[in-house]
């Protein structure tokens, strides 16, 4: 399965892209849709929806893996960094690709073990994960990376059926056989 990592961002998108088999996991690219500060919002957005399209398209993701918005300190960035998330979420559904969405803390039990680990933590055990000599850089890039593994982990578990999975929710329905 070739899971999409998104952090959503409207300066810095950042991406990830991993492949998960049998509880493996290889990362196959990684990096950052980043606009130019000073540009006006709606021309950022276009360039983000853009550059997804062109992200999506390249890759084939089965599933993407987003972080929910959390914010506290500034409303008006909150408000636009909400914006380029609606814009990536419209681009993931027009391409057909399942959306399944993580809060901060599910990722970092899901990679660090710890849903209150800090960045350098996260940073650290994602290089482990995926065997990296160095970790992950931007950190926009990294922390897409960490949404894509958490997904794998909680998606490939042994423990579920991957067709239980309700795309959107993040979490997974028990069925009887």
């Amino acid at each position: 399965m070739r899971i999409l990592g998104i952090d959503p961002g409207f300066a810095i998108v950042g991406f990830g892209v991993v492949e998960a088999d049998r509880g493996k996991q290889r990362l196959i690219q990684c990096g950052a849709i980043n606009t130019p500060a000073g540009v006006r919002l709606p021309a950022r957005l276009l360039q983000i929806s853009e550059d997804m399209r062109q992200v999506l398209s390249m890759f084939q993701p089965d599933a993407m893996a987003v972080e929910e918005l959390f914010f506290t300190n500034n409303i008006t960035t909150g408000i636009s960094v909400a914006q380029a998330r609606g814009v990536i979420l419209t681009e993931t559904e027009r391409a057909g690709v399942p959306i399944f969405e993580y809060s901060p803390s599910q990722i970092k039990l899901a990679v660090a073990g710890y849903g209150k680990a800090d960045k350098h933590q996260m940073m650290e055990m994602t290089r482990r994960l995926l065997n990296l000599k160095a970790v992950i850089r931007p950190d926009d890039a990294a922390d897409a990376v960490a949404a894509a593994l958490c997904h794998a982990r909680s998606f490939t578990s042994r423990l579920r059926d991957p067709n239980d999975a309700q795309p959107g929710t993040g979490r997974y329905e028990t069925r009887r056989r």
